[in-house]
């Protein structure tokens, strides 16, 4: 399977037709057609479903779909790495994190690397921890931001000085948004909508002290801005870290802490045995710095 056929594949997927396809790829249809089925023939499945106007991919094809996107992204960040000057820092980091104020540190760090090394790239993945440790594990990432726990036999990682809340957000004209903490009774049947994370959904189980199943669960989510609309049409409550969402000034939310709930350590972590690029080796030496200068503080 020739990485030339895999972009040919997704420009199709993407496009939704050969003949789109063919004009962004500047090819003839006759030859894309050509190239498709030969990559069919080779696999032994088909991947396409064509139409009189446009192709749909079958369950093999959305499988080798996202696949070949793994793939490639992984080949151009492998090139991009070797491509890199030797006397000079340059390339792509590839950071992915949950939303949490620990990425502060890590912006600065970006920007003071970026000032003496205008060649480095960011891109940021946002996800939840299981999203993260997926693409670390496939190579997609070089670092990844997490929540503990975490797996300590696949990883290396530095803790970062900052730690999250756990509480509940909610709207201010909610029964429970006159107290001054959340306890397990109070939240046991109310409609609750909590991350979808594995090792978190462990946690607050504990907190709960029963299984999750047991509760008023009405959804999970993601990323919590979205759950937040939720919470604000009236849906239920949301458990989440503090300092996410904005709930100052004219909005309708407020965020209460959980009792006796210990605070969200966070670490920045690698796959072990990570060969770094030198640009990733750089930022991982600077976050070093920062954090020595944050906890001299």
């Amino acid at each position: 399977m020739e990485l030339r056929v895999l972009r040919y594949f997704l420009a199709v997927a993407r496009e939704g037709s050969i003949s789109g396809a063919a004009n962004y790829l500047h090819l003839s249809q006759p030859t894309l057609s050509r190239q498709l089925m030969e990559l069919e023939e080779e696999l032994g499945k088909k991947l396409f479903v064509r139409g009189s106007r446009k192709v749909t991919l079958t369950e093999e094809g959305r499988l080798l779909r996202k696949r070949a996107d793994e793939i490639l992204a992984l080949v151009d960040k492998t090139q991009a790495e070797l491509h890199s000057e030797d006397h000079m820092i340059s390339g792509d980091i590839y950071i992915g994190g949950g939303e949490t104020e620990a990425m502060r540190l890590l912006a600065r760090t970006a920007r003071k690397l970026r000032s003496r090394c205008p060649g480095v790239r960011y891109h940021l993945y946002s996800g939840n921890g299981d999203a993260v440790s997926e693409r670390l594990d496939k190579g997609l990432l070089d670092f990844g931001v997490v929540i503990e726990p975490f797996d300590r036999r696949k990883y290396d990682f530095l803790r970062l000085p900052h730690t999250d809340r756990w509480g509940v957000l909610m709207r201010r004209d909610s029964p429970l948004a006159n107290r001054e903490q959340i306890y397990p009774e109070d939240l046991r049947d109310q409609p609750i909508l909590h991350s979808g994370q594995s090792r978190i959904r462990e946690s607050l189980q504990a907190w709960f002290g029963c299984d999750v199943n047991q509760l008023n669960i009405v959804g999970t989510y993601n990323l919590v801005y979205n759950a937040s609309l939720m919470v604000e049409e009236g849906l239920g409550y949301a458990l989440c870290l503090d300092g996410l969402i904005n709930t100052t000034g004219d909005s309708l939310l407020c965020f209460r802490p959980l009792a006796h709930q210990e605070t969200a350590e966070l670490d920045l972590v690698w796959k072990k045995y990570q060969v770094f690029s030198k640009a990733a080796e750089r930022f991982l030496e600077l976050l070093r710095e920062e954090i020595a200068n944050e906890n001299e503080k």
